[in-house]
């Protein structure tokens, strides 16, 4: 069984209680005098609140002094109470514990003189400052708690209105000028490009493709906006300068544990839409090269090989269909070596220079092309369907 509280200590907290209305108005005025956020910032706390919360603080801790069960089994909801309206108000946590020493100074001020008013032994006084110190840690921890909760649910909350924002604006729901632009300032972004989408694949439902991807582009002062869906987790990212594409590439290789699509630079945000498919394509297409993180790179070639996908795909069938009996390897030589070709400008010699074979080999597997699609390299416009045949194979799955 507790023991029973001193009857010295219960007398003086009797006292100070008795004129705790008065005395919570003191504790507000010198917390206004000594804590300049609380000062300077009324309209957070008003004065009825601060009086409340000094009130309560104060009930609290003289309660704790007359009950038997001491002051770790008493009420704390009033300091949760505190702790839950500072941070709905936004006020810092740092600048409620300063108020919290303030008054935790004027209570123990206040107990010292009323302890010489009523003539209480030094020893009593010392066994009160022990037994205040204990109600006041409890408050103050009780507080700091329901503090904190508010806040981890006030982010939440946040994060989970962003993303919501995120997948509107992907999803092309919001298309008046001022709402996008409210929508990127709730973002963080700019209101204007150059934007980039990112599209990450995922390892699972629930979980991210590029873990705490939106911190490590922040580090770089690279804005971005990120919705996690059931396949891919997708990012809106401004690119605030030419040099920013190049950053968000090696971020985005060093943290990709999966493939990884990146659209086209954009102006405005009403077409993410459209962009977030080209990342999508990204994904899907045949890769380029070893890397996890693919770009669309938007040339009229690319953008018009995947513009209407059925009709893209049949194209590419028709033109390239004499390739379906060849085995896959024997297919992708013949598909590099017409994209070598290109890239040198059609020179044979420099295709050959370009991938590490004899001219004559590039001719014949050049020749084989011919044969195989019914097109010649030396039209204008059969090159122009192989190119678009090619471009289609690369870009559609």
């Amino acid at each position: 069984m507790p023991a029973a509280p001193d009857p010295s200590i219960v007398r003086l907290a009797e006292a100070v209680l008795a004129r705790a209305d008065a005395l919570a108005t003191d504790m507000a005025e010198v917390i206004r005098r000594d804590v300049a956020f609380y000062a300077s910032n009324r309209s957070l706390v008003d004065d009825a609140e601060l009086h409340r919360s000094c009130r309560a603080q104060m009930v609290y801790v003289f309660d704790a002094l007359t009950a038997d069960s001491g002051p770790e089994l008493a009420d704390v909801s009033a300091a949760e109470d505190t702790g839950v309206r500072r941070a709905l108000a936004g006020v810092p946590l740092a600048m409620v514990m300063s108020a919290y020493r303030v008054g935790f100074r004027f209570m123990w001020e206040t107990s010292l003189a009323q302890a010489r008013d009523l003539d209480i032994s030094p020893e009593a006084i010392l066994a009160t400052t022990s037994q205040i110190m204990l109600a006041q840690d409890s408050f103050t921890q009780a507080m700091t708690g329901a503090y904190r909760q508010q806040l981890t649910q006030q982010m939440l909350g946040k994060e989970e209105e962003r993303s919501a924002l995120v997948e509107a604006i992907l999803q092309g729901r919001i298309t008046d000028t001022q709402n996008l632009w409210d929508a990127a300032d709730i973002l963080r972004l700019p209101t204007s490009g150059p934007y980039v989408v990112v599209a990450a694949q995922v390892p699972g439902i629930g979980r991210t493709g590029l873990p705490e991807i939106a911190n490590k582009l922040d580090t770089r002062d690279i804005r971005s906006a990120w919705r996690l869906l059931p396949d891919l987790q997708v990012g809106i990212v401004h690119l605030r300068r030419h040099a920013t594409q190049d950053e968000l590439l090696d971020i985005l290789r060093s943290a990709a544990s999966d493939r990884v699509g990146v659209s086209p630079p954009f102006d405005d945000l009403t077409v993410t839409g459209e962009a977030l498919r080209f990342a999508r394509l990204a994904i899907a297409g045949r890769p380029t090269d070893d890397q996890l993180v693919q770009v669309f790179d938007g040339s009229p070639l690319a953008v018009a090989a995947v513009a209407a996908p059925e009709v893209m795909q049949r194209i590419g069938h028709d033109v390239l269909g004499g390739f379906d009996d060849l085995p896959a390897e024997e297919r992708q030589i013949l598909v590099d070596t017409f994209q070598a070709w290109l890239d040198s400008g059609g020179s044979a010699n420099e295709t050959a220079a370009k991938i590490y074979v004899h001219p004559n080999t590039v001719r014949h597997r050049l020749h084989r092309i011919e044969e195989r699609t019914g097109r010649s390299l030396s039209r204008p416009r059969d090159i122009a369907e192989l190119c678009l045949a090619f471009e289609v194979h690369r870009r559609l799955p």
